[in-house]
């Protein structure tokens, strides 16, 4: 078993290399659960059919039966709107019911794609998680303290999935910080994920729902910064910009991987990689 104090690595001298590449398989390895239909399946039978509160729902079920102002809070790039749709969700299940669909729905997702990873494979990428999660620092880091708090389940795999969405909202909190340190609200940091191709426009604008007048007034600020072009596209300062601030979420993400250093970070990210792999391959997913 590893031990923190055998490979804990100064924040400083941590490799950011490999906390990107940490960063993209964790999130190749719990995107999933959104997109799945086992997700829509398993909401449905909770009587939600609709995506957004479905997703609202999945997502804040850890935080409990909050209001949806709260959830707000802590999504940030979401209209008011938008998270409002979640009205409701807890009346027709408790938090505790959401969050058992969304295991089941993982675990559906997760035969039907074929993940298959051998007991050992699970053990040694739990060693690495479990370090990480008992060191980290939740301060400021609302979905993440949540989903740390989530009982796991009994199934190796998806306690292991569970693990995996707790360094995904530690991130995730993380990128909020950064975006309001560089003053991008949660329109405009919308309007440049759909600017750099990072999502599509018409995506963000579906999920987000930010109106026309608001999205505008993003685009017109973001112009005004030099980020973006006068037709919307995004300029060599923007892309620029847009990258400074993942590498500053990369500088505030690095604390989390200290206890398990460069090289258990890397190990972790190759640990984890079957499992984005097999959902992009999948033709349904």
């Amino acid at each position: 078993m590893m031990h923190a104090t055998e490979t804990f690595e100064p924040t400083s001298q941590l490799d950011l290399g490999a906390v990107r590449d940490a960063a993209a398989a964790v999130t190749a390895a719990h995107l999933f659960v959104y997109l799945a239909p086992e997700s829509a399946d398993e909401a449905a039978k909770l009587g939600v059919t609709e995506r957004g509160p479905r997703y609202f729902a999945f997502r804040s079920a850890a935080l409990g039966a909050v209001p949806w102002q709260v959830t707000a809070a802590a999504f940030y790039n979401f209209s008011p709107r938008a998270v409002q749709a979640m009205t409701g969700v807890w009346d027709y299940a408790s938090p505790q019911q959401w969050q058992a669909a969304r295991f089941r729905a993982v675990d559906r997702a997760m035969r039907r794609a074929g993940v298959t990873l051998s007991a050992r494979h699970i053990a040694e990428a739990r060693s690495l998680l479990d370090l990480v999660i008992e060191a980290a620092d939740y301060a400021g880091k609302p979905l993440a303290a949540a989903n740390a708090a989530v009982p796991l389940p009994s199934d190796p795999l998806l306690a292991l999935w569970q693990q995996i969405t707790v360094v995904r909202e530690w991130r995730g909190d993380a990128h909020l910080v950064v975006l309001a340190d560089n003053n991008l609200g949660p329109c405009e940091c919308t309007v440049m994920q759909g600017a750099t191709g990072r999502v599509p426009t018409a995506l963000l604008r579906a999920t987000r729902l930010w109106n026309d007048h608001e999205w505008a007034a993003a685009a017109a600020s973001l112009t005004a910064r030099g980020w973006l072009n006068i037709d919307g596209t995004v300029t060599e300062t923007g892309t620029a910009a847009r990258e400074q601030i993942e590498i500053e979420t990369d500088q505030h993400s690095a604390a989390l991987w200290a206890p398990i250093g460069s090289t258990g970070t890397r190990r972790l990210a190759e640990l984890l990689t079957p499992i984005g792999k097999a959902f992009a391959a999948d033709a349904p997913f």
